[in-house]
């Protein structure tokens, strides 16, 4: 079989169980990229390694829900904030608390370590933000201004500038050596939720709830950008490494833009509901976002993401203050001295009687109440191979994870498409059978590549797994490939048995070629594991919800994880036995199953065929007498709930209807399979 290896723009990683609590809090490390902290409601943060199934360490000492995370620029502390207001630094090389800093009346909204990692920004419900001086355990500076929650912090590259986004739709900028603020942004008319500079130039982007995407000009403190095409509230926003554009982040959508003029290069579907966070490296970005335990990250190939090709010219123009279009970092950075920083301990005398110096941040000695709680903090080490690769430094430079990290594959794409007339195998008879309960394929995570296949018919090559040695050429007319994977098959998807056998050389097999087939067979094999880690793992957390005997919800957080295969194996159960579905329960699941009729896997067209009769068999009469029946006299908020959720379903089967139409004309069991949802849907036309 003959197929074009295209893969995706986006894909899911991995799914994996956090926390024994709903998950509250999440960042990604933006130096290596691969780094991820998260905070639950049990209290703790626990740090992840990107694609590694286990924990590498879980922090403990806080004794109120964990709302807020940042790690510092190096990535060797953390900082997390609680609903009580408390902040926590710990040093992940050390594995020990650091820090414990009081001050906050209320929720720690958002964190930020200064670039060069000596102080700390946060900000809170209460309206303040105070800046922290890690090594002695004071508070420096409070400023005052906000109105209401200060959503996000953001110190800018030379370390000079802060800038504060909050949800009374403002964006304030403080001038840490005058201890003051320098402007105000008003031009947003809902909260802001997230500021970031430019990595090089003077600019300052902000994302907000009211779907835009600004950009600000920071000599001349001015709106040089705004966006419209937002579909949600803006939740994260990203310079590209080089700056040559912005990356946007919303439900389940991401997008890019270039300023002067305004304009979106590109709009990419992820799937990945409401992302917490973003980061870039190596050419893919890798996003986050949770639902209740469960954390997902997805990657997106930005090789595949229209994003201009280049530097956008027109960017350093007379007003910025770069004359000279220049590389990456080579700005601020590159003529900054750890001396003259603004953060300095003289600086900080000189404004100490300015009525933004707190009355925390008098210096003191640790009192003996802030050594017990770093007493009772913890840094559990629950993953010791992986801790020494990433944390333990292995000389006075390198330290890993490298900046350079290796991609992550991606996965072909859903449907499969043959490169040119070629000779293709024969699909594996289908029986007529009761589906079985894990019937869930999963694809190999390497994509194939396939060189052009010539105009006239080509031989394909088969071995025989009896006769390893000898190949068996045979040549058939071309016939088009198949578009559904079947459910009973004796080989695996996407790969070819001849990739592993080599011919023999004098009668005896090169322990080369066996090395290489050894290599080729290991291909994927890690990512496997990770996957069905992590799929028993969302099984696991369904059957708990599931056990308490709510099944509603239990379809719901399957449904949220994202995951096809956990919804077929779901509905595979609830199938054999039809008195657990509810017209709740359709209104659910009737979404998923127009995914699962358009699958390419024959498993996934069947459970979603299987779960459509039975929905059209036990509900359409009740759906339809529910929205031909007269209105009622008076108040009825049960048939008014009821007539509700009949409408959405009536919507959602008129959606459907279109998909099986479109199929019906197939040949085969599955044309027979359409034919009889078109009959049985035919009341709705």
């Amino acid at each position: 079989m003959a197929l074009s290896s295209v893969t995706k723009t986006s894909w899911k990683l991995q799914d994996v169980v956090a926390h024994s609590s709903k998950v509250s809090s999440l960042v990604l490390g933006k130096s290596s990229s691969r780094l991820l902290a998260t905070g639950g409601e049990d209290c703790r943060v626990n740090i992840w390694a990107v694609n590694k199934p286990n924990c590498i360490m879980s922090l403990t000492g806080h004794t109120s829900p964990v709302v807020c995370v940042q790690f510092s620029s190096s990535e060797e502390q953390v900082v997390a904030g609680s609903e009580s207001g408390s902040l926590r630094v710990w040093d992940l090389e050390a594995a020990k608390i650091l820090r414990t800093l009081m001050g906050h009346k209320a929720n720690i909204c958002s964190l930020d370590f200064h670039p060069f990692g000596e102080y700390l920004a946060s900000g809170s419900v209460d309206t303040n933000i105070k800046l922290w001086d890690v090594r002695r355990k004071g508070c420096v500076f409070r400023y005052k201004g906000h109105t209401q929650a200060v959503r996000c912090l953001a110190f800018s590259p030379d370390g000079k500038w802060l800038a504060s986004a909050s949800d009374d739709a403002t964006i304030k900028l403080w001038d840490l050596t005058a201890g003051k603020m320098i402007t105000e942004f008003t031009e947003h008319t809902s909260a802001v939720t997230v500021v970031q500079f430019h990595p090089n130039e003077y600019l300052l982007s902000s994302g907000s709830a009211d779907r835009t995407v600004k950009l600000w000009d920071l000599e001349k403190f001015k709106m040089v950008g705004s966006s419209e095409g937002e579909r949600g509230p803006v939740r994260c926003v990203l310079f590209n490494p080089d700056g040559s554009c912005l990356y946007s982040g919303s439900e389940d959508t991401l997008q890019v833009y270039g300023w002067e003029p305004d304009r979106c290069f590109d709009v990419v579907h992820v799937g990945w509901g409401k992302v917490a966070d973003f980061a870039v490296c190596n050419s893919q970005m890798i996003g986050v976002s949770c639902s209740q335990m469960n954390v997902s990250l997805y990657i997106v190939d930005l090789n595949r993401v229209k994003k201009s090709g280049s530097l956008i010219q027109g960017l350093s123009q007379d007003d910025k203050p770069l004359a000279v279009p220049t590389s990456k970092g080579a700005t601020l950075r590159r003529n900054y001295e750890r001396p003259t920083t603004s953060c300095s301990r003289q600086k900080m005398k000189q404004n100490s009687d300015t009525d933004r110096r707190s009355p925390e941040g008098e210096r003191h000695s640790p009192s003996s109440e802030d050594e017990h709680d770093d007493k009772e903090s913890s840094a559990e080490i629950t993953n010791p191979d992986d801790y020494k690769e990433i944390f333990q430094p292995r000389n006075a430079i390198l330290r890993t994870p490298p900046k350079r990290s290796e991609t992550f594959p991606a996965p072909v794409e859903d449907e499969c498409f043959p490169v040119k007339p070629c000779a293709a195998a024969e699909i594996t008879p289908v029986h007529d059978k009761a589906p079985n309960i894990s019937s869930t394929p999963i694809l190999r995570v390497e994509p194939t590549v396939v060189a052009s296949a010539p105009s006239h018919p080509i031989s394909v090559v088969t071995a025989s797994l009896a006769l390893p040695s000898r190949r068996i050429v045979t040549t058939s007319k071309p016939k088009s490939s198949p578009t559904v994977i079947p459910s009973t098959r004796n080989e695996p998807v996407g790969l070819n048995v001849g990739d592993f056998l080599t011919p023999a050389r004098s009668g005896k097999t090169s322990v080369t070629a066996d090395e290489e087939a050894l290599a080729q067979i290991r291909k994927g094999h890690e990512t496997m594991c990770v996957m069905l880690t992590s799929r028993y793992k969302n099984l696991d957390t369904v059957r708990a919800v599931w056990a308490a005997g709510d099944i509603k919800t239990s379809l719901d957080s399957a449904v949220t994880m994202n995951d096809l295969s956990i919804v077929v194996d779901i509905l595979n159960i609830v199938n054999l036995k039809p008195s657990l579905w509810k017209l709740d329960t359709c209104t659910t699941i009737l979404p998923q199953i127009e995914e699962l009729l358009q699958s390419k896997y024959e498993s996934y067209v069947q459970t979603g065929y299987l779960s459509l009769k039975l929905i059209l068999k036990r509900f359409w009469p009740l759906i339809s007498d529910t929205l031909t029946a007269p209105p009622s006299v008076g108040v009825d908020i049960t048939r008014e709930e009821r007539h509700q959720k009949c409408k959405a379903c009536y919507k959602q089967l008129k959606n459907l209807s279109n998909v099986v139409k479109n199929r019906a004309d197939q040949v085969g069991r599955h044309g027979s399979m359409f034919k009889e949802l078109q009959l049985l849907m035919a009341p709705l036309d």
